[in-house]
Parts: C-alpha cells; sequence; structure tokens
C-alpha cells in the first residue's frame, strides 16, 4: 500500500517549486536586461562623455523614443537653432509626452508636446507629426527674447502656457544628455541594441525622412560633385531588375549623405539619427569616419573600422547608412 504525502509536506513541496519558478524568471529577465544584443527588445541608450565622479550619466529609451527625440532635434539644428534650444525642446517634450507622439492629452492635447488644436497650434493630423509639432515649438521659442539665458523651465513656459511649470526642470540632465549626441557635439555616445525584425527597408524612405527632418539640402542632388559614386545615395541591387525582364536579386542597398571633411559635428548628428530610427528605417549599419555600428553587433556600440574599404568604411566625407534587404 502506498503512501501519500501529507498536506504539510505537499505544501512545502508547492512552497519550493514557486520559488525556484520565480528565481529561474528573474535569472531570464537579468539575462535579457544585461547582456546587450542578446535578445530582448530593442532598447537604446545615450550616455554622457565623461564624468568627473566616474559614474557616467545614461538615459535609456525604446527606439520610438529616440526616432522622436532625433527628429525634435533635427529639426532644431536644421533651422538654424543652438544646442540649447535642442535641450529646451526635448526636455519639454519629455514632460508633455515621455517622447511618445501620443493622439491624446488633456482636453484636446495631443502628440509630443502635447498641442492643442483650440489654441491653434495646427489640426490633429499636423501636430501628430513630429516634424510639424518641433516646428511649431521651435517658432515659438524663437520668438521669446533671450531663451538661450533662461531658466529652461521658464523658457519652456513661456512656449507651452502649461498648468505645471516647474515640471519641466526635472528633465534638463537628460534633455542635455541627448542634445548633446543627438546634435553630434558628443560623438559615439547613442546607441541601439535588440535584433532586426527581418523585414527588409527602403532606401527611398530612408532619405525621404532625412529630406523632412534635415531639409532637401542634406542630400546632393543628383549629377552634382557631392553626389556619391553610388548614384544619388542609393545602391540597387534588386530595383529595376523586373523592369528589365530580369530576375529580381536581392543585394546591398545604401544612403549616402556628405558631409565636410572637418564637420565631424554633423557627421555624427546624421549618424546618430540613423542609429535612432534604426528599427522604423530598418537600417542595418551606420559607419561614420572610422566607426561603424550595425545591428548585427548592437551590443558592442560603435565600433573600430579594420581600416578597409567595403560597407564599414565612410570615409571622412560620407555617413553611410546600409539599409537591410
Amino acid at each position: 500500500m502506498s503512501e501519500t504525502a501529507s498536506p504539510s509536506r505537499r505544501g512545502r513541496f508547492l512552497r519550493i517549486a514557486a520559488g525556484l519558478t520565480v528565481l529561474l524568471a528573474l535569472a531570464g529577465y537579468l539575462v535579457v536586461r544585461l547582456v546587450p544584443g542578446d535578445g530582448g527588445p530593442p532598447r537604446c541608450v545615450a550616455r554622457a562623455t565623461d564624468s568627473s565622479d566616474g559614474d557616467v550619466p545614461t538615459y535609456e529609451m525604446s527606439p520610438e523614443q529616440a526616432a522622436n527625440a532625433a527628429t525634435i532635434s533635427a529639426v532644431g539644428t536644421t533651422r538654424g537653432m543652438p544646442e540649447r534650444a535642442v535641450t529646451i525642446a526635448l526636455a519639454t517634450a519629455l514632460q508633455e509626452s515621455a517622447l511618445r507622439n501620443i493622439d491624446h492629452g488633456d482636453r484636446d492635447s495631443v502628440g509630443l508636446f502635447q498641442q492643442r488644436p483650440s489654441k491653434g497650434w495646427g489640426t490633429v493630423e499636423q501636430i501628430l507629426d513630429p516634424v510639424y509639432s518641433a516646428g511649431k515649438f521651435y517658432a515659438g521659442l524663437a520668438e521669446v527674447p533671450g531663451y538661450s539665458r533662461l531658466p529652461l523651465t521658464e523658457a519652456a513656459q513661456r512656449v507651452q502656457r502649461s498648468g505645471f511649470p516647474q515640471a519641466y526642470a526635472k528633465h534638463e540632465p537628460d534633455a542635455t544628455l541627448l542634445s548633446a549626441a543627438l546634435t553630434g557635439r558628443a560623438a559615439a555616445t547613442l546607441t541601439c541594441t535588440g535584433g532586426s525584425d527581418g523585414e527588409p527597408g527602403d532606401p527611398a524612405k530612408v532619405r525621404a525622412a532625412l529630406t523632412r527632418a534635415f531639409g532637401p539640402e542634406v542630400l546632393p542632388k543628383a549629377g552634382s560633385a557631392d553626389a556619391p559614386a553610388d548614384g544619388g545615395g542609393e545602391q540597387e541591387g534588386q530595383a529595376g531588375g523586373e523592369a528589365a525582364g530580369q530576375p529580381d536579386v536581392k543585394g546591398p542597398a545604401e544612403v549616402a549623405v556628405p558631409v565636410g571633411g572637418s564637420d565631424e559635428a554633423r557627421g555624427w548628428e546624421l549618424a546618430h539619427w540613423a542609429v535612432a530610427h534604426s528599427a522604423d528605417l530598418r537600417i542595418a549599419e551606420v559607419s561614420v569616419g572610422d566607426r561603424v555600428w550595425s545591428v548585427e553587433k548592437s551590443g558592442q556600440g560603435w565600433r573600430k573600422t579594420d581600416g578597409e574599404s567595403g560597407p564599414e568604411k565612410s570615409g571622412g566625407n560620407a555617413v553611410r547608412m546600409r539599409i537591410a534587404q
């Protein structure tokens, strides 16, 4: 006759099993969080270049937040606004929407800056366009006399007219960190990790996004002296094959953006923009100067190139973005 476990023994066994399950789940979580590029959801991180006390400040965000932050910065620099203006705009968007382009808010507020159609900011459709909403914010900021010398919270409040004007101040450290990276002043300080979804990208969409954020002058006109040898920034291993009656062959696709040889900050501004948009535009690799970032080795951040020619070598006068195919 077999014996059955007593209720107390069964309860102890269940508690031990439950404890082991929790420990295994915690271990799995830590692996996802602490081993970059080895599974888990994609994340982006901006880092300070240095710190006097040895503790390097960072700001972690989702690819969506990084892409929105990069757009806000690009619109500002394209308008000729200084880095301080970009910092003010980023701190405002951090407070208003946490850098998410949301379609709801207090009363009729929407978008990155929670602008209200009823207050003349534009239509809902316009405000939900990050390029438009950022442009409207900068237009308002430019009308504030001496905004760059004002406390951040006061400058933001002059534009926003918020019911909680002091709330912007707490975001200034993170906004300062982001603006240094996204304006290109701090090189190799923004990276993203995480795997690709396997879907191919479209060089035309990358070029369209670049010109919307930075203006049409960011890319050279076809046939100009600055146009890259790839025929305007796009290598086509697959486009046009069917029209010519040939099989559609998958191949590398690249967008190249020329940069003045001495304008290092401009190169890093474009490179960080590309990494921030790598998830939504499916950019597999970005190179500038002798540094390269790639989805496949995203856990390594910005790496030194091997000095040889090839897709990792951008040269000193271009930022190259290889599109997933």
